[in-house]
């Protein structure tokens, strides 16, 4: 497991908000088993989902949506699964979970959850299908690193509201140093204060890796090693999304010099129109629901 790279008194004020956030549901709890890759029944969590009655009926109408194309109705968690496989089906549950989680935390004046949710969600969703397509190693992370990419921001918010605050005026004034600002007031970034929270909660390593060094890929070890590391990924998939105008507003910077080639530049070529196509499909059809 990746060892803290902090330890200050701020990282340990907002870790303990962890402690605070509402329970796992049973459902969630076996999707983060999963990750995990412990021995998880996946007819288990189908029919754990069906007997949730809000998310089931929620899962069926993102399926039967016609962002999807699928024919005939679906009426069955089952069902969903034979059509659109188990990644995707985990993934828009452990979206919904989460987010209905989120939902019921307090935040302070200034905070967007549904921003925080949606960006989080196409995040994840948009670094699992590059992820896939590129053979990343431990693709199947790519989706959970998105998903909790900027969990330590919200830990900020809640744990640490005057140094939330405090970044929140200075990245208004100049959202480009955003990092520094990091670093000055906690002695941390949200990248590492997000991987430390995935470590607290036994998140496979790789995971933990690619989400703290998502917003300086160039750092992660693994960038000296073969291939597309998922720290890369996870970059150039939080950049398209905040360019799309999902962002967590003052905190991210939209302006920076070559993001509209940050895609391109992973190598997909004449693939990327049909990732990116059917990306705007499956955040489409989940939407609505954050």
């Amino acid at each position: 497991m990746t060892a803290p790279t902090t330890s200050s008194p701020a990282r340990d004020r907002a870790l303990r908000v962890l402690g605070e956030l509402p329970p796992f549901s049973p459902i969630l709890n076996r999707l983060i088993a999963s990750l995990a890759q412990e021995d998880v029944s996946f007819a288990k969590i189908a029919e754990l989902i069906e007997k949730d009655t809000v998310l089931a009926g929620n899962i069926l109408r993102v399926v039967n949506s016609a962002l999807y194309g699928l024919p005939g109705t679906i009426n069955s968690i089952r069902h969903a699964v034979s059509l659109l496989g188990i990644n995707k089906l985990r993934n828009a549950t452990l979206s919904m979970s989460v987010a209905r989680m989120w939902k019921q935390v307090k935040t302070p004046s200034g905070w967007s959850m549904g921003n925080f949710n949606l960006h989080s969600a196409g995040v994840g969703i948009l670094a699992d299908l590059l992820a896939l397509r590129l053979g990343t190693e431990y693709a199947e992370g790519a989706f959970a690193a998105g998903l909790f990419h900027d969990l330590g921001w919200l830990l900020i918010a809640i744990g640490l509201p005057e140094e939330f605050k405090q970044i929140s005026l200075l990245c208004q004034q100049n959202e480009k140093w955003a990092f520094e600002y990091e670093v000055q007031l906690l002695g941390m970034t949200h990248a590492d204060l997000s991987a430390d929270a995935l470590a607290s909660w036994n998140l496979p390593e790789p995971i933990q890796t690619a989400v703290r060094y998502h917003c300086t890929p160039q750092l992660d070890p693994a960038a000296a090693e073969p291939g597309i590391p998922l720290s890369r990924i996870l970059y150039a998939a939080d950049r398209y999304v905040q360019r799309m105008g999902n962002s967590l507003s003052v905190f991210e910077d939209n302006t920076a010099d070559g993001d509209e080639n940050v895609l391109e530049s992973l190598g997909l070529g004449d693939r990327l129109p049909a990732v990116l196509t059917e990306f705007e499909n499956e955040f489409g059809a989940i939407k609505p629901y954050f």
